[in-house]
This record gives structure tokens, sequence and C-alpha cells, in this order.
């Protein structure tokens, strides 16, 4: 079995994610082989939070041009995490 931190990468920090933040939603960077079971597993246990739902999305990465050469940013995917409605919320989005 993977450590949850494998799965983790890190979070995901933009004005959406921020804005999402007061509805109980949080977003991370996971491993590209991982599924919701196991995201939701690994954020319970690293967090200590109950979570609700997760939806993922496969981010495909952007092509990128230097002179002729032609080349693409890695893919990877995210999820958006919805913390349980008794659950608090994540201390490590808090100052932010």
């Amino acid at each position: 079995m993977r450590s949850p931190h494998d799965i983790i990468r890190k979070p995901l920090v933009t004005e959406k994610s921020m804005s999402d933040m007061s509805e109980g939603k949080y977003t991370f960077v996971v491993d590209k082989s991982a599924n919701k079971t196991e995201i939701k597993n690994a954020l319970e246990k690293i967090f200590g939070v109950k979570v609700e739902k997760v939806n993922t999305m496969n981010m495909k990465g952007k092509l990128k041009r230097m002179g002729a050469n032609v080349g693409r940013r890695a893919s990877w995917k995210k999820a958006i995490v919805t913390l349980a409605a008794d659950s608090k919320g994540i201390e490590f989005f808090e100052g932010m």
C-alpha cells in the first residue's frame, strides 16, 4: 500500500480554490494513478477530517515552444475534496 503522502502531492492555491474554501471544498494535486477512494483515505489520515465527496479531473499538459521546438508540460490530476458539514476545516489553509 502506498503512503498517503505519495497520493496527495500538494495543495493547489488559486483564486477559485480559495473562494471554494468557504463552501468546505479544498483542491489538491494528486498522483495520476490514484482513485477517489485512495484520495479520500489519504486526506482523512493526513489531516484528520471527514471527507464527504471527491471530484477528480485529469489536466492535460500545455503545449510550449522554444523556437522551432515544440514540447508539452507534464499532465497531472486534480482533486476537489468536499468536507462533511460537521468536519472542521483543514488547518493547512487557515492563514491564507
